[in-house]
């Protein structure tokens, strides 16, 4: 039988601020193992947490940016339950009242748009880190990152496939980091989301029973976890069996999910208000304030490019989906000269080739987009051909050198003095009269050839265009 898959995430982002959520412990990654966590972050008797303004502030942040509601007065909770990387016994959360509510997202699905609705954005601290492969038979803990802050972005069960999840996931990621509120870095888990999936009949109301997928941390894995999880349950459903409401982890070397524990309801986790810290009161002046600081979203940026420089919505759609992209590509493009179709094909194909090939970070290019520019005015004014440009690319990626230096001293340079490439024209229909006069008669495939000795003369530095110009004015018939 065939099922309708119904899906909801809930993202996990980690925020940008220097200290914790509730300790002034720092939030840096990598340190030796429980060196930053402070007598707050561990629960530790007669202290008490503090709020960092700078976390609500970036929780404001995104939920102007998916038009949600902010809650003019939100609280936070106390989420009870055990576990050995959370050493107070509860984590600090929001519930009934979060800071962000009732928002949405648009996501590309084919050559349309769908809106995913966004429950809920509330704050949270992260808990420790729980290492079970260091050690034989004992497990770790780190509590460096306890404390740290989060926001759990929980959308509605809007999703239908497991594409359709990872697009939702990839342009939250891309928001967040448009917002600057998230780095995004997903192998050190600063991002990442646990999966909500249930499958009902195409004639069913009712939502059916949920597995929850906690913790993954990859686009590829996403989207793996949904699909093995649609089929598993599918294959229950169609043995007359019931799916059992549970949490359940990825394992992306046998690409397949088992079960963890049996699901909790809220009222498993006993919420309460936090007794050790006040109400949030966010002032509308406040709002305000935050709106006038927000950066252009990539949505906007997705309609100034096409609009502005009649870029195709794939070409776009790639240079929009990092902020660090988008940047150098309009730093490159700041001279006139330089057309934005052709900058675009450069750096999505030969530059972008080379940051792959060589797994290097956009924000750790070695060519400036101002050493770029260079070389396609270079290529633009016909100094160089297209194809060595492409060379020298690889040289400037590989050395410190400037397009001009290379070029230099590797005496590549085109010929294109029109008096110089004429003697070499007028060379070779002299050495060549016979065939000029065929040429005459009508036998067109000749051109071709006198392009060709045009270029041998030159040691191929002629440049072609030029070439091509001059011979058609020279055997006009």
């Amino acid at each position: 039988m065939t099922y309708q898959a119904v899906i909801g995430l809930e993202i996990h982002v980690q925020l940008k601020t220097k200290s914790k959520i509730f300790s002034g412990a720092s939030t840096s990654f990598g340190n030796e193992p429980n060196t930053q966590a402070c007598a707050v972050d561990l629960g530790l008797p007669g202290v008490l947490p503090v709020l960092n303004k700078e976390a609500v502030m970036m929780a404001i942040k995104f939920g102007l940016a998916v038009n949600a509601q902010i809650q003019n007065n939100s609280i936070f909770a106390r989420k009870n339950y055990f576990y050995p990387d959370l050493p107070k016994g509860y984590q600090i959360s929001q519930f009934e009242i979060p800071i962000v509510s009732k928002g949405s997202l648009k996501i590309r699905v084919g050559d349309d748009f769908k809106e995913i609705r966004i429950t809920r954005a509330h704050l949270e601290e992260d808990a420790g880190k729980s290492i079970h492969d260091m050690f034989n038979n004992d497990s770790a803990i780190d509590l460096n990152r306890a404390g740290t802050p989060l926001i759990e972005i929980v959308s509605e069960p809007d999703m239908t496939s497991a594409d359709e999840a990872v697009e939702y996931l990839r342009t939250i990621h891309t928001l967040v980091k448009y917002l600057d509120i998230c780095d995004g870095n997903m192998q050190e888990g600063s991002f990442r989301c646990d999966a909500n999936i249930s499958l009902k009949k195409s004639t069913d109301t009712k939502l059916g029973i949920r597995a929850e997928i906690k913790n993954i941390n990859s686009f590829k894995f996403v989207e793996q976890a949904i699909n093995y999880e649609i089929e598993r349950q599918s294959e229950i459903l169609d043995s007359g069996g019931e799916v059992v409401q549970e949490t359940r982890l990825y394992d992306p070397a046998k690409n397949q999910t088992r079960s963890m524990r049996s699901k909790e309801e809220a009222n498993d986790y006993r919420y309460f208000p936090d007794p050790d810290l006040l109400p949030v009161y966010i002032d509308d002046q406040d709002i305000k304030s935050i709106k006038s600081t927000m950066p252009e979203l990539p949505e906007e940026k997705r309609i100034r490019f096409m609009r502005d420089y009649s870029l195709s919505e794939y070409d776009t759609s790639v240079l929009i989906s990092d902020k660090n992209l988008s940047s150098y590509f309009e730093s490159v493009i700041k001279s006139k000269k330089l057309e934005p179709k052709n900058v675009a094909n450069w750096i999505l194909t030969d530059l972008l080739g080379l940051a792959n090939k060589n797994r290097t970070a956009i924000n750790e290019l070695p060519i400036t987009p101002d050493r770029l520019e260079q070389l396609l005015i270079f290529v633009h004014d016909g100094i160089i051909s297209n194809k060595q440009g492409k060379a020298v690319l690889e040289k400037m990626w590989d050395t410190s050198k400037t397009p001009k230096e290379i070029i230099d001293s590797e005496g590549i340079s085109q010929e294109s003095n029109e008096n110089e490439i004429n003697k070499l024209v007028d060379k070779v229909l002299e050495n060549h009269y016979k065939s000029v006069e065929e040429y005459m008669k009508g036998k067109d495939k000749l051109f071709g050839f006198f392009i060709g000795e045009v270029m041998k003369e030159s040691k191929g530095k002629a440049n072609p265009k030029i070439v091509n110009k001059i011979l058609r004015e020279r055997l006009k018939k």
